[in-house]
């Protein structure tokens, strides 16, 4: 793909655009988004995506354009599973529901941030080496069997270093003040919670870019459409949250189904660093005659692994009401959040 710096510009310009249109129009006025709302506010952002999609298709030929397509569905699903994290760290801190979309567009933003300064290292290290391409394979394998683990275990959220290290720098209140970050109290000042779960969901997004930026690369190298995949399944994400906050007890599968899709593009990968080998120890530095995966082959079993889980996981619990993992109603108090 030949894209001009202004596609460029013009492409960061509307992500840059729809980032501030949210903490403008949605997230200033706080309050618990509506059913109704966050459904057209979701298709309002794949319907974006999916125009881009088309416009890339169009423009570039089909190749790029099932690129980009198969990057976007893989991004949006390991997105749908980052919002299990999102809703056990809101749980908890006892995160009132009012104030859940401001936590939630800063986690965004932060991952926003993260994944394009991982998009750019990612690609300036295949430019240079090959052999990235073993490590990026072997990585999404290792996610995968992860993944499996995560399916078998009950979740449960435990605070990292990073958040440990802030309640000892720091003086933490015991309640939420509004949804302010900082307060004086006693002439000092304090950290609220909100701050505090504002940087677990930051921290736990660095892990988040590591695991989804080796798995889009392994479906395209191409920079431009690894940043919009990421960008637009990252954009509508807390709209889907509000959407499918009551559904994500009932997707028992989504763990197995993530697993098969990280092993699948992690042994893409494998093959793709075969079919360019260039290390002097494999094959004596020649490259090897192996199969490659195609695009097409690549959606389609991306998509038919997410039709079959989501279905398996629908029917095992269709007897089950939906749960409420996400935290506190927008009616309780806001008490003292759990540490």
């Amino acid at each position: 793909m030949d894209v001009p710096g202004w596609v460029w510009a013009l492409t960061v310009g509307v992500v840059l655009a729809m980032l501030v249109a949210d903490y403008l129009g949605h997230v200033r006025a706080v309050h618990e988004p509506s059913l109704r709302e966050a459904a057209r506010w979701s298709a309002v952002y794949v319907g974006i995506a999916v125009a881009f999609g088309v416009l890339v298709w169009a423009v570039w030929g089909s190749g790029p354009g099932g690129e980009y397509f198969a990057g976007y569905v893989t991004e949006k699903s390991l997105s749908v599973d980052n919002l299990f994290v999102f809703v056990l760290i809101m749980s908890s801190f006892r995160v009132p529901r009012r104030y859940q979309q401001k936590v939630l567009l800063t986690g965004i933003t932060v991952a926003l941030a993260l994944r394009t300064a991982f998009i750019f290292l990612g690609a300036a290290l295949i430019a240079h080496a090959t052999w990235v391409f073993y490590v990026f394979g072997a990585f999404l394998l290792y996610a995968a069997w992860t993944q499996l683990r995560a399916g078998e275990d009950e979740g449960e959220y435990h605070e990292n270093a990073v958040l440990r290290l802030t309640r000892r720098l720091f003086r933490v209140t015991d309640d939420y003040a509004g949804d302010h970050l900082v307060v004086r109290r006693d002439g000092r000042s304090w950290i609220t919670p909100m701050l505090v779960v504002m940087i677990a969901i930051g921290s736990a997004d660095v892990m988040f870019a590591v695991d989804s930026i080796p798995a889009i690369f392994g479906l395209t190298q191409e920079t431009y459409l690894v940043f919009a995949a990421n960008a637009f399944s990252l954009l509508g994400l807390r709209q889907l949250y509000f959407l499918v906050d009551g559904l994500l007890d009932k997707l028992v599968y989504l763990s197995y189904g993530l697993a098969v899709i990280l092993a699948f593009i992690g042994a893409k990968l494998v093959l793709h660093a075969l079919h360019t080998n260039e290390l002097p120890f494999v094959n004596g530095g020649e490259h090897v005659a192996v199969p490659e995966i195609p695009t097409a082959a690549s959606l389609v079993v991306i998509v038919a692994v997410l039709a079959v889980t989501t279905a398996a996981s629908l029917l095992s619990t269709r007897h089950r009401p939906a749960g409420d993992r996400s935290t506190v109603s927008a009616a309780d108090t806001e008490g003292d959040p759990t540490r």
